[in-house]
């Protein structure tokens, strides 16, 4: 798929991996969407580079913990740019308890913003590369602890496992669509 006026979605591009992600996409040409949920700053410096690379750059808040009304905002993105190609779903919660100590609400806010965000922000940006007719990728960002359990964060490696075995299911489905899906699994990055 050639690059020129393709349009690469990020989410939680404001800072870490998904900031890497955006400008890298930037530099292979493609404009790209830059969303934040409390650093607008830091989106703001993201849309820079991507600017800098001659790229278009839109930005805007999403609020996975608020669903489903939150996902809205990767159409809004779509709608700006008349177009999706891909979807990097970077955006995720984490916190660390003791399995005895975890709270349920701490545990499902982990599961809204890790696995149902996903679900939600990837089937928006599948129904529309569906119907654009021209295929597209999407790459959920699970964790190393997807395979590998992290001590006292039952709540995280259970939502990766989750996101994992969503991405698998996307994959099937979409593929015949021209659509591939896949995930990539980082340890934990100095940012």
């Amino acid at each position: 798929m050639s690059s020129a006026n393709k349009v690469a979605i990020v989410t939680a591009s404001d800072s870490g991996i998904g900031k890497k992600c955006a400008v890298y996409l930037a530099k292979q040409g493609y404009d790209v969407g830059i969303t934040w949920h409390k650093d607008e700053s830091g989106a703001k410096e993201t849309a820079k580079e991507v600017e800098s690379f001659g790229r278009r750059a839109e930005t805007i808040q999403l609020n996975l913990s608020d669903l489903p009304d939150g996902a809205n905002a990767i159409q809004t993105l779509i709608d700006r740019f008349g177009r999706i190609d891909a979807l990097v779903n970077n955006a995720g919660a984490m916190n660390k308890a003791p399995f005895l100590e975890v709270d349920f609400n701490d545990w499902q806010q982990i599961f809204t913003v890790d696995v149902h965000g996903a679900f939600l922000c990837s089937q928006i940006a599948a129904r529309a590369m569906v119907k654009q007719g021209q295929g597209g990728r999407i790459v959920n960002i699970t964790s190393v602890h997807e395979h590998t359990p992290l001590p006292e964060a039952s709540a995280y490696t259970a939502a990766k496992h989750a996101l994992g075995g969503l991405t698998k299911s996307m994959a099937l489905e979409l593929v015949s669509y021209n659509i591939l899906v896949n995930s990539v699994a980082p340890g934990a990055i100095a940012t």
